[in-house]
């Protein structure tokens, strides 16, 4: 029988012109189907075939899984810690293995074994089909709307399908079978009926795709799109950017007499495209993607990543676009979130700053308003700039003089230990009842405390990964505190 095996696996890998190897593979799974077939449960099989003299071996196996695994498949997986009263050197993701009497190959029949061999070689020709397509590097993939199916279009594409969900086509468009559609590939879904290409057309890729191949001078390297974002069907904004100081970037993309980008638009549905020169200077490139309303000054705040723009009244209702959308794409574009404001309402809200800060410093620092006023208009804003500014910074301050200036930077040092002691207590009163739990540490807990983690109700909410980020330590000891805090869960339930 083993010799038969061999015969057999040499005569379909010349017949289907595949490699042996896949046939082994084909034959062991076939005869791992029937072998599982003895089993009422659900049953793990490997079968092994000898690929010399065709001598075959089955064997049942558990998945050895972590001892903390919460639901465990019983009739598949092992816990590691009796897994390993079987195999001490097991570990996690082995295997425990016993020994079967696999099928006999005479009962299975070649036949059974045949389309097996047939369904894996067509899923290696669907991968090859699609590996072929992705080797091309086709970004744009267009072809014939084949049927239409619960509203998402099916696409014939040569010897690949490719679907455009609804969800991906461009609003209020109206495509029917046999129209010719434009997009581009989104991802690939392996499903049961092989590799599927799933396309859009509302994502800024598509319009980078159509700009490129309008664009002869994006493929060539002398312009580049930076960013694009789009409300599709509506309007679109794209930044480009000229890598050759002869190139007018806005312009090359524009065409003659608008022919480029007109081009672009008849393919989005009528979709208009703001094209915005690209700037490294972020605040210049956020006034450059308002455009055509005029910025009359901006503030940058770097650690919150935002952006206050200030228009004229005049301007206002232009940054903003219609239902916002003007500044929603311009904060897409950029990367910045943006808020835009008259200036009067960006002077009411630098008086509050203003009303904060002096209330700030006359408290803190014990001043009247004048002295207040003086480091506001000076630029401090906080008790820590006051206290470590360099020296030489606040001597050039005409209405202080030194002693002024060393009496300030006391105060504010001084406000400042006063509020890390205050902290610092808040932390040690916060550590009390996390430092009864089993293999906590003083250290460990007050990192905790600083994150907002005060009890150990709060640890046992936490997932490993969170308490990792929270607290510098390994996966295992996460893992081992966690557990120890919600151990009386497990003591209610009992």
């Amino acid at each position: 029988m083993s010799r038969d095996i061999l015969l057999m696996v040499d005569a379909l890998a010349r017949e289907k012109n595949v490699d042996r190897e896949i046939v082994f593979g084909a034959l062991e799974l076939a005869l791992a189907s029937a072998t599982k077939k003895r089993f009422k449960e659900d049953a793990d099989v490997r079968v092994a075939i000898d690929r010399d003299d065709g001598d075959y071996h089955a064997f049942r196996r558990w998945l050895v899984v972590p001892d903390e695994t919460e639901e465990v498949v019983l009739d598949q997986q092992y816990l590691l810690s009796e897994a390993r009263e079987v195999n001490p050197e097991i570990q996690v993701g082995d295997y425990v293995e016993e020994p079967l009497e696999a099928a006999d190959f005479g009962r299975i029949g070649a036949q059974a074994a045949k389309q097996v061999i047939l369904q894996k070689i067509r899923d290696a020709e669907r991968e090859q089909i699609l590996n072929d397509f992705l080797a091309r590097k086709e970004h744009l993939v267009s072809g014939a709307i084949k049927r239409l199916e619960r509203g998402n279009a099916i696409i014939e594409t040569g010897r690949l399908e490719a679907v455009l969900p609804r969800d991906q086509m461009i609003p209020k468009e109206n495509l029917r079978v046999g129209d010719r559609v434009r997009a581009c590939l989104l991802r690939i879904d392996r499903g049961v009926r092989g590799p599927q290409l799933i396309l859009s057309r509302v994502s800024p890729e598509f319009l980078v795709r159509l700009f490129q191949l309008e664009v002869p001078e994006i493929e060539e390297g002398l312009l580049e799109i930076r960013a694009a974002a789009r409300d599709p069907g509506v309007r679109a904004k794209i930044a480009v950017k000229s890598n050759d100081g002869r190139i007018d970037p806005i312009g090359t993309c524009v065409g003659m007499r608008g022919s480029r980008v007109q081009a672009v638009t008849a393919e989005l549905a009528g979709e208009r495209v703001d094209i915005i020169l690209w700037s490294p200077d972020p605040a210049q490139f956020v006034i450059n993607a308002l455009a055509p309303a005029e910025v009359t000054s901006i503030v940058v705040d770097e650690e919150k990543h935002t952006m206050d723009v200030v228009v004229d009244a005049d301007n206002l209702p232009q940054a903003i676009g219609r239902g916002g959308q003007n500044v929603r794409l311009a904060s897409e574009l950029t990367g910045w979130q943006l808020n835009i404001m008259s200036q009067d309402e960006s002077q009411r809200r630098k008086d509050e700053e203003t009303a904060t800060v002096r209330s700030l410093f006359m408290e803190r620092l014990d001043v009247d308003q004048e002295v207040a006023d003086i480091l506001v208009e000076e630029g401090f804003s906080t008790l820590e700039e006051v206290a470590y500014v360099p020296i030489n910074e606040m001597l050039e301050i005409e209405a202080f003089d030194e002693d002024t200036v060393n009496e300030l930077r006391n105060r504010a040092r001084n406000a400042l230990l006063t509020e890390a002691i205050a902290s610092e207590e808040q932390v040690s009163h916060d550590v009390e009842d996390l430092l009864t739990l089993e293999g906590m540490d003083n250290s460990t807990a007050r990192q905790l405390a600083r994150g907002g983690i005060k009890t150990k109700e709060d640890l046992a909410d936490l997932a490993v990964d969170d308490l990792i980020e929270i607290a510098e330590m390994d996966e295992a000891r996460a893992r081992q505190l966690i557990l120890a805090a919600r151990a009386p869960w497990f003591e209610s339930q009992s």
